[in-house]
């Protein structure tokens, strides 16, 4: 699992059918040492698949890879990230 920032948003001319009822994002994931400063160094952004309304600013918890598609089982739907948490506050020691 990852820890990233909300940047943007994705939008869509045409998307697979089983991907109705939520939305794409466009986040940059965030470093452990990041987490506390509002500096963040420029990482490659990545899109990653939101059903809890993540908007931009949100740092988020991503799931990757067969954990990303796990909510859906025993459902399939082609997603390689998905956000399985909206983070109100992250304390880093």
């Amino acid at each position: 699992m990852k820890i990233a920032e909300v940047i943007g948003k994705v939008t869509l001319s045409r998307k697979h059918p089983s991907l109705d009822g939520a939305r794409w994002l466009v986040a940059i994931p965030l470093m452990s040492n990041e987490l506390n400063k509002n500096k963040k160094k420029k990482t490659e952004p990545f899109v990653i698949y939101d059903e809890l309304g993540a908007s931009p600013g949100c740092q988020i918890a991503v799931s990757e890879g067969a954990e990303a598609a796990a909510p859906f089982h025993p459902g399939v739907k082609p997603i390689d990230a998905y956000v399985s948490a909206i983070l109100d506050q992250v304390e880093v020691y």
